[in-house]
């Protein structure tokens, strides 16, 4: 048997070239062969086939998790990752292959890393320092001597009658007093607590509280906290909580302590606001999350028209004392995009306010109407009108007849206009992508948008949210999961990240995994009444349809229920109720969930009607239909001419 030519292979993000360099110098040193790439410039087929050469040739992958690969959705490192995977597919389980290394303090159940990487041993390698046993351990795994590397525990192990029947009474007596005296000691029943190890440069912006004696002006303090939240998101050195999770702690009484294990962070920001006319007072303070010490405090007197220059001198101030080395200039991108108006300034904090409650139509148009009027304030306040763009959008979904191409046309122009006034904001390009994807089903541009959003917020919880979901659309699985995780890292208290997780992973085939997140969304906020209906549908393409009827049947008014139960029931033999269940949907929804229509005849087996529904839904050209690549409600219909010729027209990038 010949030996392959590299017997180790080193996977790493371009940024954490300095510590695989460290691990191969070690190996090498060692005597161990390693392939270790060091060129700049990757791709081409002859070296994607000397990539593939060399995984399937090498006896142990070495995958580098960091900081860097969380904020990577997309490289040749995952493509890497991809290849070694499936090359395991092919070995028995107790064969010994991967070996993934942390370079830092990322937690391996946060990681964005496929699922193959979770069921074995990790090893941390801060910054790629290499300690003798680590080789040792490569040396053993090399040579066949080490048995496989232990998976993760998931339970107790099992272990057999048959085997125990064969130990002697006297091995028996050794084991039961060893088991006794590690009963006594260790107490496997009490909970032992678990180290706090949060991530570096991660931080949270608590709420501001309201000391302006006027409960009316809350909306400032929160907005105030909010937009802080936001220019700390443009320090690419930091990691920061999103607004969702880090204002769920809004009026409770929870130290700072609980707050930062319940988000994961090392430090926690937290002030008070006093307006007085056009004057604000903002007391801050940073705290360590470990220590519990003060790391900062400073009290600020300003204009409201010097807003975003305070912001910047708390941003600037908040990394120096957490000793973040900054690159660029923080001004510049704190400031992108703002306005030195105060009263325009006001009236776009009062419009977050209404577009972070919505949950209706009506809501959104308060948001609306407040970002116009900080628009008609400041028309060059590009912020306001990516926002305003935003809502725009979501509004349309809300509308019927004209007035939901009216919606997404108004979308376009502002978004339009915001990038013209601030080409590197990122809220701008969103909104640009959400248009492109929703309101004009352009798909190759909404993922030009997105990607030029991640390039410039990747630490945007709402982006990666949305991108995640359009990615998986597009047929890009590993890439919108892989978004919508970190998601749900940045953001873990907001049932939006793991009801977007759940659906994408839904939509990716993987029905049992979002059960379990829609079950977290659904902890988070039990009166979601969406999250049934997607819970059904997910128990519903695994065959579990007893369970289908029993989720969607939790909220049976909805019409996403009705949807659901129009399926479910037809499996299971309750024809007449799947009838009336549509008729139910066409009565409350009309033309606005044709798409749905055409989901439930397939499943009914009746194709000519299905089609029949989609190309009304192509003629109206319903938001809906971005989904129709990867369906699985939709699956009856894919060798169907008539559907092939829609999805030719839809025109999905490849």
């Amino acid at each position: 048997m010949t030996e392959p030519s590299h017997a180790v292979f080193l996977s790493y993000a371009s940024q954490d070239a300095e510590a695989a360099q460290k691990i191969c110098e070690a190996l090498r040193a060692a005597g161990i062969e390693v392939f270790f790439d060091q060129s700049e410039l990757r791709g081409g087929d002859a070296w994607d086939q000397k990539i593939r050469h060399e995984i399937h040739g090498c006896a142990l992958f070495i995958p580098m998790v960091s900081q860097h690969t969380q904020e990577r959705l997309e490289g040749y490192f995952r493509h890497e990752w991809k290849l070694a995977i499936e090359r395991t597919h092919h070995m028995a389980e107790q064969k010994a292959f991967l070996v993934p290394v942390v370079l830092d303090g990322t937690r391996d159940q946060e990681a964005v890393v496929p699922d193959a990487f979770r069921h074995v041993q990790w090893t941390r390698l801060p910054a790629g320092e290499t300690p003798p046993e680590f080789v040792t351990r490569v040396q053993k795994l090399l040579s066949g001597e080490s048995g496989p590397l232990p998976t993760m525990a998931r339970g107790p192990a099992a272990v057999t009658a048959r085997r125990s029947s064969r130990l002697k009474p006297a091995v028996l007596a050794v084991v039961l007093a060893a088991v006794a005296a590690y009963l006594l000691v260790e107490k496997p029943w009490t909970a032992k607590p678990v180290a706090f190890a949060p991530p570096p440069h991660s931080i949270a912006v608590l709420p501001f509280v309201n000391m302006s004696g006027d409960k009316e002006q809350e909306y400032f303090s929160d907005g105030l906290a909010e937009e802080l939240l936001n220019s700390l998101a443009e320090v690419n050195e930091l990691q920061v909580a999103a607004r969702t999770s880090a204002f769920s702690f809004k009026d409770k009484d929870t130290d700072i302590g609980t707050i930062a294990r319940r988000l994961n962070v090392a430090s926690v920001l937290e002030g008070s606001v006093r307006r007085s006319g056009n004057t604000v007072r903002v007391t801050t303070q940073l705290i360590n999350a470990v220590t519990g010490f003060h790391l900062w405090s400073h009290t600020y007197d300003r204009d409201l028209g010097d807003v975003l220059k305070l912001e910047t001198e708390i941003a600037d101030a908040v990394a120096s004392a957490l000793k973040v080395s900054l690159l660029g200039e923080v001004a510049t991108k704190v400031e992108l995009g703002g306005t030195r108006n105060p009263a325009a300034f006001d009236a776009y904090l009062r419009g977050r306010k209404a577009d972070v409650a919505q949950h209706s139509g009506n809501d959104m148009q308060t948001a609306i109407a407040a970002y116009t009027e900080a628009i008609g304030l400041d028309p060059n306040y590009a912020l306001a009108l990516a926002n305003r763009s935003l809502a725009l959008n979501l509004y349309a979904l809300y509308a019927s007849g004209p007035t939901t191409r009216e919606s997404y046309d108004k979308a376009r122009a502002d978004a339009l206009k915001a990038i013209a006034l601030a080409p590197d904001l990122a809220e701008g390009h969103l909104a640009l992508a959400v248009y492109f994807e929703q309101g004009s089903l352009n798909f190759t541009r909404a993922n030009e948008e997105y990607e030029r959003t991640l390039a410039l917020a990747p630490g945007n919880a709402m982006a990666l949210r949305d991108y995640g979901l359009f990615a998986v659309q597009m047929g890009r699985t590993e890439a919108g999961i892989a978004a919508e995780r970190r998601a749900v890292v940045l953001d873990p208290l907001n049932r939006d990240s793991h009801g977007a997780l759940g659906l994408a992973l839904s939509l990716g085939r993987q029905d049992k995994e979002a059960i379990a997140a829609y079950q977290d969304a659904l902890a988070l906020d039990p009166d979601v009444r969406v999250f049934y209906a997607w819970r059904g549908l997910a128990y519903y393409a695994l065959g579990d349809f007893d369970r289908a009827r029993a989720s969607c049947e939790s909220k049976p008014d909805y019409w996403a229920s009705q949807w659901c139960l129009a399926v479910a029931y037809d499996k299971i033999g309750r024809h007449a109720d799947a009838d009336a269940q549509l008729r139910k949907l066409q009565a409350a929804r009309g033309d606005n969930v044709t798409y749905e229509y055409a989901e439930i005849y397939a499943q009914w087996g009746n194709t000519p009607k299905a089609l029949e529904w989609l190309e009304t839904t192509l003629r109206l050209q319903n938001s809906d239909l971005e989904q129709l690549k990867v369906d699985g409600l939709l699956d009856p219909l894919r060798k169907e001419p008539r559907f092939q010729a829609i999805e030719r027209e839809l025109k999905f990038p490849n």
